[in-house]
Parts: structure tokens; sequence; C-alpha cells
């Protein structure tokens, strides 16, 4: 008697999270690249957070054209929910087994969305997939660089990302930039609400790789458009730029960062996790308690920073560059 084969795995639906805010220069070059995919998502959810041009108007129009995909908007509040808030309220709309982000003003590639669809169907360990994108200029033309490039990342965390061992890599920093991100709706369930300080793809990816979920796909799917009304564009940590922030004043950045260690930490002591992911987290939430308790006076500060020197390379952004930053940063 021979076995039944097992039930083949039904199709995962997809909904597009996109944020808007006087956008209409270039959400409908944006929404027909997304609604006339070879795999077109079943939902688009469109958070709107108080646009005064025609950004809604463009968005129903194009939208009417493609009704395969179910339009969603979110009209604006009595208030501004800057682009965190506003993506949270577009994601939590979302009714998709896969939920992937989207600016306003980029542009997918054709087949994007089945090759990321492929890859969730296949592993259903993986809660957070992003990949790279070609850098364009605001009328679209390339700009020569891929934006991993373009951050830096090096070939060693661009390795651990693609094997998946990527809290290692996000404790120090973030390089899943939303729109570049799709991931499993139920990882809601577990991030949300977003931690204090944090934006929501830089969250949505730490809280994935503290679970084992989240992975690169370094092919360049999608075109990330750079201009100067971007709502969150892409600054490159060039050697000039981070010169200048070695003696920039400290304000009150590192209180910042102890702030979103602290709940970072305080999210993921309530999720059943390997004891080596929350001492990781933790030793990160004791790093840069420290670094925001350095005494104001540059001698003086040269003990503790000296102390904390074996943290640097795996818990600091910038690695040990941010140990001469420290030392020499203004009070």
């Amino acid at each position: 008697m021979s076995s039944a084969e097992p039930p083949a795995p039904s199709a995962l639906t997809v909904s597009v999270a996109m944020a808007t805010y006087n956008g209409a220069a270039y959400v409908e070059e944006q929404l027909r690249s997304i609604l006339s995919q070879s795999h077109a998502p079943e939902e688009l959810v469109v958070a709107d957070d108080g646009s005064t041009d025609d950004t809604l108007a463009i968005v129903r129009a194009v939208a009417e054209e493609y009704p395969g995909t179910r339009l969603v908007v979110l009209e604006p509040g009595a208030r501004s929910l800057g682009v965190a808030g506003n993506f949270a309220r577009a994601i939590g709309a979302a009714s998709g087994d896969l939920v992937a982000l989207s600016d306003q003003d980029d542009r997918w590639h054709e087949g994007r969305l089945g090759e990321l669809v492929a890859r969730f169907t296949v592993d259903e360990q993986l809660l957070f997939l992003h990949h790279d994108a070609e850098l364009v200029d605001s009328a679209g033309a390339p700009l020569g660089q891929r934006l991993l490039d373009w951050l830096r990342a090096s070939v060693e965390e661009r390795r651990a990302l693609v094997a998946g061992h990527s809290f290692g890599v996000y404790i120090r920093r973030n390089l899943a930039t939303g729109a570049t991100v799709v991931f499993r709706r139920r990882l809601v369930d577990t991030a949300f609400p977003i931690g204090d300080g944090w934006i929501h793809d830089e969250w949505l990816a730490a809280v994935a790789a503290a679970l084992g979920g989240a992975r690169l796909d370094e092919r360049a799917l999608v075109d990330y458009r750079q201009h100067g009304g971007n709502q969150i564009g892409v600054a490159r940590p060039t050697p000039g730029h981070l010169m200048r922030r070695m003696f920039e004043p400290r304000g009150t950045r590192y209180e910042w960062l102890a702030s979103r260690s602290s709940a970072l930490v305080e999210r993921l002591e309530g999720i059943p996790l390997s004891t080596e992911v929350l001492e990781l987290a933790r030793a990160k939430q004791r790093f840069e308690t420290a670094r925001a308790q350095y005494p104001a006076r540059r001698l003086a500060r040269v003990a503790p920073v000296l102390r904390q020197r074996r943290n640097y390379p795996r818990l600091s952004s910038q690695g040990s560059l941010d140990i001469l930053r420290d030392l020499l940063h203004g009070a």
C-alpha cells in the first residue's frame, strides 16, 4: 500500500504596505512597478500621513487599472505619525501571509515579488528577507552603485546575513532598508509595537534575527531612488563624515543608544530565545549604558573607554573607529 503524497503547500498571499506623504512626483511609477508584477500582490495598503498634493488621487486612479489587487487606503489622522508610525499603521492593516514594505518613490524590478515569495514558500523558518538595491537618481537613472556597497557592508557581514547568522550583525548596525524587505505577517505578533527609538525596518530585522529567521538575498531587485525629498534616504558613512562625527558634541546620542538597546532587551526577554542571543543583546545593553556614562572631560574618558575596548568590534556600529570617536567627541 503506497503512502499518500503530502499535500502541496498553499499559496502565500502578499500584502504591500506603503507609507505616503506628498509623493505625487514618483508614486505612479512605483505603483505600476508593483501592480504589474507577474506575481501581483493580493492587497495594497496605503497609509497616508497628511499629503497636501495629489498622492492619494494618483494611488486610487492607478489602482483602478489593476482590479486583481485590493486597495486599502488609510486616510491621514488628526496629527502626523512620522515615517515609523505611518508604516506601523500600514503594516497593522495588512492581511496577507507576507508583507512587502514599499516606499513611495522607488521602482521594483520585474519578477521581484515572485522571486521573494518563492524563498518563503520553500523555507517555513524564514521570517524576514531583505535584498540589495540599485541606487538611481531623481530621474531614475543608475548611479552606478548598489545600496550595500554604499553602506560599506563588509564581506563578513554579507556572508553572515546570507547564512542567517544575522543577529550579530544587526546588534551593531542595521543593513536592512525597508524598501527591500518582505516578512511573514506573523512576525508582527512578536515584534509589535515598535520599540522606542527604533525605525520599523530595523526593529523587525532585529527581532527576526533574534529568532533566527532573517536572511539577505544579495540580488538587487529594486531601484532605490535618491532625491532631495526622501522621507528616509541613505547616508553614506564616508571617511570625511566619520571624521567630522568624531569631534561632534555628544548631545544625547549615547543615552538614545542605551535606551534603544534596553527596549530590545525588554522585548527579547519575553520571547523564547537561545541563551547566546539573549546574552548578546544584554551585552549590547551594558555596553551602551557604559558609553552613556562616560565623563564629559576627554582625559577622564580614557580609562573607561579603554576598559570597553574589546566590546567595540562586536557591539559598536563603526567598530574600533568608535573608540576614537568616544575619546575625541566634544562634551
